[in-house]
C-alpha cells in the first residue's frame, strides 16, 4: 500500500509543481484591461411606452355576476382577484380544515359556474369568462 501511494505521489509531484505561477508569467499591469460588471445601477431602464397599461393590469368590462361580486363594472384581472380574495376572507369562506379550498356562497357560485367548492388555484381560470372583450 505504501508503495502504491509513493508511486502515486511521485507521479503527481511534478504535475503540481508545474502549476505554480511564477511572477514572470503574469502580464505587466499596463496590459491589463479593467472590465466593468453590469449591475442594476449601470443598466439603463427603458422608458415607459406613453403609460399604456397592458395584459392583466389592463381594466376590462366584467359580467353582471362579477360586477355584483367586485362592485365595479370595469376592473383589471389583478384587482379583481384581490377583491375576490378580500370577499372570501371577509366572509370566512375558506375551508377550516384545508385553507386551499373555498366553500362558495351564492355570489361566488354565480361567478364560479355553480360549484360548491373551488381550489384556490382554480380561481384565475374560473374568472376568465367574466372578463368581456
Amino acid at each position: 500500500m505504501a508503495l502504491s501511494f509513493a508511486l502515486f505521489s511521485s507521479i503527481l509531484a511534478p504535475e503540481t509543481h508545474s502549476l505554480t505561477l511564477r511572477p514572470q508569467a503574469l502580464p505587466p499591469p499596463s496590459r491589463l484591461r479593467m472590465l466593468r460588471a453590469v449591475t442594476s445601477a449601470t443598466v439603463s431602464q427603458s422608458e415607459p411606452s406613453a403609460g399604456k397599461v397592458r395584459g392583466i393590469m389592463k381594466p376590462h368590462k366584467v359580467s353582471p355576476e362579477m360586477e355584483a361580486l367586485v362592485g365595479v363594472p370595469e376592473i383589471s384581472r389583478t384587482q379583481a382577484l384581490k377583491q375576490i380574495w378580500a370577499y372570501i376572507k371577509g366572509n370566512n369562506l375558506q375551508d377550516p380544515e384545508n385553507k386551499r379550498v373555498i366553500n362558495c356562497d351564492e355570489k361566488l357560485k354565480k361567478v364560479f359556474a355553480g360549484r360548491e367548492q373551488v381550489g384556490m388555484l382554480e380561481i384565475t381560470g374560473l374568472i376568465t369568462p367574466h372578463f368581456l372583450k
